[in-house]
């Protein structure tokens, strides 16, 4: 029956919110930036879409680097000293994803705690300061990521953000948020930017996920701590020269595109209730926040990778993410009547 299935085209490509392409008038505003050389002085673009970032974000200041890698680095650089550690979540991108990079460049350790989908609770971490003794790396640092990338786009609930960064502060600890997706936390409860933002010292954004722009994110924060940054970002070689070009699509992003992340929610609530229809796939957590989904094969289909190979032979990507899950990801570049035909192929290739 499923060779019976049209073939999506142009295909769906769900594997990731960073394969969206700029639109024209994203691309245009690219075209028409004015720029300067940021690392000699200022590129006059880089410095408006900084001074809006910061401005999102209730912070003095902000700071565009190349990725999420790096403001996330480059954050626990200025937070910690080699020796130092850090908490964070099990799952979370900059333990997972970044090659342990904050052992590599800054010789700082680490300790993980594991959530529930990417979510801590106060009483996980209350015991976790290491006490002050000549055998102990110091504890310095708390790490929250909102929302979670292999959490499914789990937001964090805000409550527990409160609770969490103010018994940091409490005892002496600083806090970064990778909110590479926090914009679509905003979307998704009504809790503006700054809200979720000032719970924290330093916060990172991604401008190329489910806002659409081709490169870039900003590490926020007080002024004296992102001048560090500053420091930081030319030694793991993020000082860029007339990055106006591609700053110009991270602002048109910021400015057009963050109301409109509800729309990509909505695609993926659609594809969330086409596998809850299916006996064999099984959503992994039933509850879809945002717009991020993962879902379980089950073992008579094969693994996670045969049944994303299967799919991309009518037209829909997709993403193994173990060998039993699969993650799909709605953004600006899908359209709601390509992730109800995937849903359709889904529910055919798992029946």
């Amino acid at each position: 029956m499923s060779q019976q299935l049209p073939k999506l085209t142009p295909p769906a490509d769900l594997r990731s919110d960073t394969v969206t392409k700029p639109t024209p008038a994203m691309r245009r505003a690219m075209a028409e930036a004015e720029v300067g050389d940021d690392v000699i002085d200022v590129d006059p673009t880089v410095a408006r879409l900084e001074q809006r970032t910061a401005e999102i974000l209730g912070k003095e200041a902000a700071i565009y680097m190349p990725s999420g890698t790096m403001t996330n680095q480059v954050a626990v650089r200025i937070h910690c000293k080699p020796g130092d550690e850090f908490i964070c979540e099990a799952g979370c991108h900059i333990y997972n994803y970044e090659q342990a990079a904050y052992a590599q460049l800054s010789g700082v350790a680490v300790r993980p705690v594991e959530g529930q989908f990417g979510v801590l609770r106060l009483e996980q971490l209350v015991d976790l300061i290491r006490p002050e003794n000549d055998h102990h790396v110091r504890t310095r640092l708390v790490c929250l990521e909102n929302t979670h990338n292999r959490g499914a786009g789990r937001i964090q609930p805000y409550d527990e953000v409160v609770r969490i960064t103010q018994w940091a502060r409490q005892n002496g600890l600083r806090t970064h948020l990778d909110g590479a997706r926090l914009f679509n936390a905003v979307v998704a409860t009504g809790i503006p930017a700054d809200q979720w933002a000032q719970h924290f010292d330093t916060v990172s954004v991604c401008f190329s996920k489910g806002l659409g722009a081709p490169v870039g994110s900003a590490l926020a924060g007080p002024r004296d701590l992102i001048r560090e940054a500053r420091r930081h970002r030319k030694v793991f070689g993020g000082g860029m020269r007339q990055a106006g070009i591609i700053a110009a699509g991270a602002l048109y992003a910021l400015e057009h595109h963050r109301e409109r992340l509800a729309e990509d929610h909505e695609k993926a609530q659609i594809l969330a209730q086409a596998i809850r229809q299916t006996t064999r796939l099984r959503l992994v957590p039933d509850t879809v926040d945002t717009n991020i989904v993962i879902f379980e094969v089950a073992a008579e289909l094969g693994t996670a990778g045969d049944f994303v190979a299967r799919l991309e032979q009518y037209g829909v990507r997709m993403l193994p993410v173990s060998k039993t899950r699969v993650r799909a990801v709605t953004h600006l570049d899908v359209t709601i009547e390509q992730v109800q035909a995937a849903g359709r192929i889904i529910q055919e290739l798992s029946g």
